[in-house]
């Protein structure tokens, strides 16, 4: 890997994260979601990774409280399977750590088998289903957690 950085998102790079959302997902979310997560939403904490100064990859955290949920997570097609997932993953967890967060949760597609291979290999496990939670083909999420402590 070349000269990566991981950072605070900022309404200037919408743009950039919205073409990897559109890339990675069915249904991407709009630039207004981001607008308001990034401006309203206290819980909110945005990521971005940047290769060469090229946003590559982003991850959307909440906290609350002592709880932290992954809201999205997306690497560009083109530089996934190269470990730029598991950088952003693992910066991801020491900052909900560093917030005094104690567990971590999200939800996945049942069917994203190499999304789950990464989320185990940093201790989450699966903790339930949501039934019909995708709403593009009502797919089922897979909840998984890990304790942070």
């Amino acid at each position: 890997m070349s000269e990566i950085s991981i950072r605070k998102m900022t309404i200037n790079d919408i743009d950039q994260v919205r073409k990897i959302e559109k890339e990675s997902f069915s249904i991407p979310w709009t630039e207004d979601i981001y607008q308001k997560e990034l401006t309203q939403n206290s819980y909110a904490n945005y990521y971005v990774i940047e290769k060469d100064k090229q946003i590559i990859g982003f991850c959307g955290l909440w906290i609350v409280i002592d709880e932290a949920q992954i809201t999205n997570i997306a690497i560009s097609p083109r530089y996934r399977g190269l470990g730029y997932g598991s950088s952003l993953f693992q910066y991801i967890i020491n900052q909900a750590i560093l917030a005094g967060s104690v567990r971590l949760s999200l939800e996945v597609r049942l069917s994203n088998l190499v999304a789950q291979k990464l989320y185990r290999k940093f201790g989450l496990k699966p903790a339930g289903i949501r039934k019909n939670y995708y709403t593009d083909n009502n797919e089922d999420a897979m909840v998984m957690w890990v304790n942070l402590g």
